[in-house]
């Protein structure tokens, strides 16, 4: 975690309840639009803050939730909008359109239920948001899922900042390394329900 980041939690430490609150809120709107902004940390410092007696549990988690599910459907409206004119290399080059491909198949497998893991894929989130929003899949049921991923996910992670406490930083290694064993994981489980889709139609 380069030096800006940790600035930005000296300086979390520093401001007023509501005024950290309101950081909480913003970042965690923010991480899925920009997806390197460290919205997970900002999350567990909120836990850890908590740990100190300068914040509440509740607000954080509510908080957080609430910008997680704005973000998440802030990416699913622009996918709603532009459909499949973002897979042009012309207009959009940042999009990655390889996750969105994998996005979609694991939509036409498990539906909504992709949306409610959402949160638990690190890296993978803004592209399912696009990916759902392109799909055009229920905008009320699409948020609903979101919310319950975010409150699920935030109070986690909340909760590890507030119980290892001055050790918080310790928990984006832990992050980071979840992460991959889950994207990892669902690659594998992608490869064998198309390998074996594939041996079925040949069998016919």
């Amino acid at each position: 975690m380069g030096h800006w980041f940790i600035d930005i939690f000296d300086w979390m430490a520093t401001l007023p309840p509501m005024w950290a609150y309101g950081t909480i809120l913003v970042i965690a709107f923010g991480e899925n639009v920009l997806p390197p902004i460290p919205g997970d940390m900002v999350v567990v410092f909120g836990g850890y803050l908590v740990g100190l007696g300068q914040l509440e549990f509740v607000p954080v988690i509510v908080l957080s939730t609430i910008g997680g599910a704005a973000g998440f459907m802030t990416m699913y409206a622009v996918g709603f909008r532009l459909g499949d004119a973002l897979l042009d290399p012309k207009r959009f080059r940042w999009i990655p359109r390889d996750k969105i491909e994998k996005a979609r198949e694991w939509i036409g497998k498990w539906g909504f239920g992709v949306v409610a893991a959402n949160r638990f894929l690190s890296g993978l989130r803004s592209v399912i948001s696009l990916t759902v929003g392109m799909a055009h899949m229920r905008p009320t049921t699409t948020a609903a899922y979101a919310a319950l991923s975010a409150f699920l996910w935030t109070t986690v992670i909340a909760y590890l900042g507030l119980q290892v406490g001055q050790n918080w930083k310790v928990v984006r290694v832990y992050l980071s390394t979840y992460a991959w064993l889950v994207t990892g994981l669902l690659a594998i489980v992608v490869v064998v329900q198309m390998g074996r889709f594939y041996l079925r139609k040949r069998s016919a």
